[in-house]
């Protein structure tokens, strides 16, 4: 891959690929990379499928939990920001090490908690770390793929996200059984581990991470190349759609402790199927969007083809609370997950379409910045409401609602989509 338009911008240096490894190298390349995204959502389930543990030493009610979580996302959308910004500074191959190595000892910190204080403090490193993760994902897509493969590639980058949590609920419950040395609690121990396994991704980083495609663009600051005015419009729909999404992901566990009443052998056997699902979305949305795009469709009608179809997969989750086996739950979050990660990868991939390189880094931070901020809007009103007597039938109806009218909005506000070059801007 070579972007011409990108080697006439001051400061930059592109360098193609050697002949006959773009594919081969940039497919390996995204496997890696989704092995770290797997690893972040690995690293955030940690609480939620270890809290019934936690509180045994340290109570926390539904608010605390909704603190906790919040605290996460605030740094977390912060850092999606200021991440973006260290990438464009660092590029990618120095800023993907450096995020990943204070994310990984962030959250083994978590083990070393001994209350509430102790542990929203890890919460806020841990989502300072992690904010940077999808926008050096989104720049490694950007470096190694042509536009008509970045949605099926940001697909396995995404699938990566339904792998850790795959994973998460079988590994934990292990961990809460089975570690009991030194006299520590079972659960510190989950943070250990994951902590662990950031650190041993980063040494595979550094040694087997492909080189890019294109040079970052050093020169170019902002007022030479503008941040598109769609993105705004863009990340309003991620405020919408990741507040569902974080609701799902962090209170999932919870609902079915406290209203299934699972227990952990439950919890390991079935509580990963949605997220199996979610990793089945990243893979449908992306690719059906680029055979939409290779058959010649353009990016504005594969893409929204695409985010139309996932959008339609999120309603049915507000039948969950009339469904009397678990069995039914277990499909209607699955549908949930399923179309909420297919859309996620569409929305991740829009930055790539319509931003330059040079500023690919902030796009994408302030699409993230917004979807964290989401997250902690319905997380704290999830919890009040849990708190102060309602159910969860009205937060499930909310949150089943919001990608529909985040489609809407984007069709409505974004009504092209269209590619965007630095050199229109005729500075």
């Amino acid at each position: 891959m070579h972007d011409d338009s990108l080697a006439k911008l001051p400061g930059s240096a592109a360098r193609p690929w050697p002949a006959g490894r773009t594919g081969r190298a940039g497919w390996y390349g995204a496997v890696l990379v989704a092995c770290a995204i797997a690893i972040s959502y690995l690293d955030r389930q940690t609480l939620p499928w270890a809290l019934k543990n936690i509180q045994a030493d340290i109570p926390i009610t539904n608010q605390i939990k909704a603190a906790l979580d919040s605290a996460f996302l605030v740094t977390y959308g912060l850092s999606y920001l200021a991440g973006g910004w260290l990438l464009d500074r660092l590029g990618t191959r120095r800023g993907f090490v450096v995020i990943m190595v204070f994310w990984s000892l962030a959250c083994a910190s978590h083990g070393l908690a001994g209350g509430v204080l102790a542990l929203a403090a890890s919460r806020l490193l841990l989502g300072a770390g992690e904010g940077g993760g999808f926008p050096a994902a989104t720049r490694a897509i950007t470096e190694w793929f042509k536009p008509e493969d970045r949605a099926a590639a940001m697909g396995i980058v995404n699938a990566g996200t339904a792998v850790g949590a795959v994973i998460a609920p079988p590994l934990i419950a292990l961990v809460l059984m089975h570690a009991h040395g030194f006299g520590l609690a079972s659960w510190r121990y989950v943070f250990f581990l994951t902590g662990l396994l950031g650190l041993l991704w980063s040494a595979w980083w550094i040694v087997g991470a492909p080189p890019i495609a294109t040079a970052v663009p050093r020169a170019v600051s902002a007022a030479r190349v503008a941040i598109p005015r769609a993105l705004l419009w863009i990340a309003c729909a991620k405020f919408l759609t990741d507040a569902a999404w974080y609701f799902y992901l962090f209170w999932l566990p919870k609902y079915l402790f406290d209203v299934r009443h699972f227990d952990l052998a439950q919890a390991a056997s079935i509580g990963w199927i949605p997220y199996a699902a979610s990793g089945v979305g990243c893979l449908v949305g992306g690719t059906l969007s680029s055979h939409l795009q290779r058959r010649g469709k353009t990016i504005n009608y594969a893409r929204k083809v695409a985010l139309g179809a996932s959008a339609a997969m999120m309603p049915w989750v507000m039948l969950v609370p009339a469904a009397p086996e678990i069995w039914q739950v277990m499909v209607l979050f699955s549908l949930a997950f399923f179309g909420q990660q297919s859309w996620s990868t569409l929305i991740m991939t829009l930055p790539t379409d319509i931003a330059p390189v040079a500023v690919l880094g902030r796009a994408a931070g302030i699409v993230g910045l917004a979807g964290a901020f989401g997250g902690v809007a319905m997380g704290q009103a999830a919890g009040w409401m849990l708190d102060h007597g309602f159910t969860y039938t009205p937060v499930l109806v909310i949150a089943a609602s919001l990608h529909v009218i985040a489609f809407v909005l984007i069709c409505i506000a974004v009504p092209r989509i269209t590619p965007y070059s630095a050199l229109e801007t005729g500075r």
